[in-house]
């Protein structure tokens, strides 16, 4: 029996302005994700990897096409039940971490729980727990930028997961750390979908860390062009800068 995909493109179309100055961004992409896959997505600045992921967590509806998560049409839920969406069902990881400044470490995982109505007592408990999955031990009471880069970026995956979220959107989390801190953050992202069955999509520019996915998936000018298996360990290298067209 085929499983139902946790996250489902069907004919997706996003677009941005109108008449001559409209720029597709996307273009009848389809795409699905079962539970527990890791897909890494790839391709050139502006090819509208982003968009994709922003589509995925309800942060942008498309301008056609649906986008499902576990069956449901994110464009027919309201603001308030798209937030809880988010609050509860996806994680997203940024490039630009995103930690609040003014939270400790804990505090900054616990967010999204206490947010949904969970006690702070719970949420914290909740919080520790997975912070130690991500491997911090310490100093959970100090503030961001007591941390390590490596470290904070292990505090937005907390973050992410945080409540067992079943589907993780990361977006070049690795971009600002050095190669022992970005290899550790996407060894962390692979062993998920073993450790909670949480399905990952992974926008990255490198063929190292898209060879930990099931699949990887590749977009050029808002269309998927090609799909791959990393099994043999050879994936090619995105295309050049020099044929970035306008899309985010």
């Amino acid at each position: 029996m085929n499983q139902t995909p946790l996250l489902e493109f069907v004919d997706v179309v996003k677009s941005y302005g109108h008449g001559q100055s409209e720029v597709f961004a996307l273009r009848s992409v389809s795409l699905s994700v079962d539970p527990g896959e890791i897909v890494a997505v790839m391709g050139p600045s502006g090819c509208g990897k982003s968009t994709l992921l922003h589509l995925a967590g309800a942060l942008e509806m498309p301008s056609a096409g649906r986008v499902l998560v576990d069956g449901d049409d994110l464009s027919d839920l309201g603001l308030a039940d798209q937030a809880t969406l988010r609050r509860r069902d996806v994680g997203y990881v940024f490039q630009r971490l995103n930690l609040v400044p003014s939270l400790t470490a804990v505090e900054n995982v616990m967010l999204p729980l206490e947010l949904d109505g969970v006690g702070s007592r719970a949420a914290r408990a909740a919080a520790i727990e997975v912070m130690n999955t991500v491997g911090l031990y310490q100093h959970l009471d100090r503030y961001p930028d007591d941390f390590s880069g490596g470290q904070q970026q292990r505090i937005a995956i907390a973050r992410a997961i945080v409540g067992e979220r079943r589907l993780l959107l990361a977006d070049e989390p690795t971009g600002s750390l050095d190669t022992v801190n970005s290899d550790q953050v996407v060894e962390m992202l692979a062993d998920l979908p073993g450790q909670y069955g949480t399905a990952v999509v992974l926008v990255t520019h490198e063929p190292r860390f898209a060879s930990y996915a099931d699949r990887i998936v590749f977009l050029r000018d808002g269309l998927i062009v090609d799909t791959a298996s990393p099994a043999a360990r050879t994936v090619p290298s995105p295309e050049p800068e020099s044929l970035v067209g306008t899309q985010r």
